[in-house]
């Protein structure tokens, strides 16, 4: 995927349209963006159960049924970092899904 350096873009501190400059962003690891998701440490230990013994319930069941299992995604969701060039302000935000990205 290729993307420019720069994009005129609406930047919600100056409301209004102003250039951005644009990078790209590392995107974060599942257990980053998730932390509350089924079978998580956090939400397992937040609920009380990360026991080794006995039956836990709705967290004992399969995430997923085997037939339904497709294999893992070829390419990744490419995150994007926008820096306003007024106010200097970034966010993040998603374009689609590349093997690569290249800034022209």
């Amino acid at each position: 995927m290729k993307l420019p350096n720069a994009s005129k873009r609406y930047c919600p501190k100056c409301n209004a349209y102003t250039d951005h400059k644009i990078s790209q962003a590392k995107a974060k690891t599942r257990s980053g963006t998730h932390p509350l998701s089924r079978y998580s440490d956090s939400r397992l230990r937040r609920k009380g159960q990360k026991r080794g013994v006995g039956n836990l319930g709705r967290y004992s069941k399969p995430p997923i049924a085997r037939w339904k299992r497709t294999g893992a995604k070829v390419s990744k969701v490419i995150a994007i970092r926008l820096e306003c060039t007024k106010c200097k302000k970034s966010r993040q935000t998603t374009m689609g899904r590349a093997k690569k990205v290249e800034f022209k």
